[in-house]
């Protein structure tokens, strides 16, 4: 089925003045954790634009027009107050949470979660333990990330998780058909791509990932929809330098991701994993 539609995704992470009060506490988070202040020149950005942020589950994608979707990766702490922040503008936002590190001194609690929720804002999967090269894993292990993400807020919220969101950038078709095969109807990828389209019975949705040193004037152009392809080919760019590099791409990966000293995080990454394979 060819999608007629275009939908630009805007996509954040930490919205804090103190990004060791929120989310992933390890290097190659900071340069995405902005600021409140850059982030209210930018949701001011959007509000002079032409769409109004919507909810992708009521999204006819066969048919024409444009769509703005506002997304946040991860679980952090800070999405609460982002959360408020939208539902003051009559917005709606799109959390994708990482279900190992819920309840983490720097993530959200379940009440939070809850709570997000029930202001009308979207609640998906961003796996359970946020494996960094998510493409690497077998097909096997990916739906098992998705299965225990989706069943965790399945249960939490009292209602079907149909959307998520890759992690750590890294997609690939397997991502994606497992994803699928886990009952996600909505997957969002890292690539800025404004043409949806599906993979079996889920739509796949591209965003463009926004860091501290985007400017205001930057996110207006995106929500007027200009400028994607050029984001796109940097992006081409970027991957292919990635599959290049091999074993050197593994070690940055490893270096970016390793936590930073005395960051207080009381669930490590190995705990979360062996929480995962115990539900295989």
């Amino acid at each position: 089925m060819r999608a007629f539609s275009q939908a630009a995704g805007l996509m954040y992470h930490e919205v804090t003045d103190d990004p060791s009060d929120s989310g992933f506490q390890r290097p190659g988070a900071r340069p995405y954790a902005l600021p409140r202040s850059t982030f209210s020149d930018h949701l001011d950005a959007i509000a002079a634009g032409p769409c109004v942020p919507e909810d992708v589950r009521d999204i006819d994608f066969t048919q024409p027009g444009r769509h703005l979707l506002l997304t946040f990766d991860d679980g952090g702490r800070s999405a609460r107050a982002v959360a408020d922040a939208l539902t003051e503008r009559g917005w709606r936002g799109h959390f994708f949470i990482v279900t190992g590190r819920i309840g983490e001194r720097t993530f959200l609690r379940p009440s939070d979660i809850i709570a997000i929720r029930n202001a009308g804002h979207i609640i998906g999967s961003h796996s359970h333990t946020h494996p960094d090269i998510f493409r690497e894993l077998s097909h096997e292990r990916m739906r098992l990330e998705w299965r225990v993400s989706r069943d965790i807020l399945t249960a939490l919220l009292g209602e079907p998780c149909v959307t998520a969101s890759v992690p750590g950038g890294d997609s690939s078709p397997d991502v994606l058909q497992a994803a699928s095969d886990c009952g996600m109807r909505y997957v969002f990828t890292s690539e800025p791509l404004l043409r949806p389209y599906l993979v079996d019975r889920c739509w796949v949705l591209g965003r463009l990932a926004l860091k501290t040193d985007v400017s205001a004037a930057r996110v207006r152009e995106l929500v007027a929809f200009r400028g994607w392809a050029r984001a796109h080919l940097e992006r081409r760019l970027k991957v292919l330098a990635r599959l290049g590099m091999g074993p050197l791409y593994r070690m940055y990966v490893e270096r970016s991701t390793r936590p930073i000293a005395g960051n207080g995080t009381p669930v490590p990454q190995a705990q979360a994993t062996k929480s995962l394979e115990s539900r295989a």
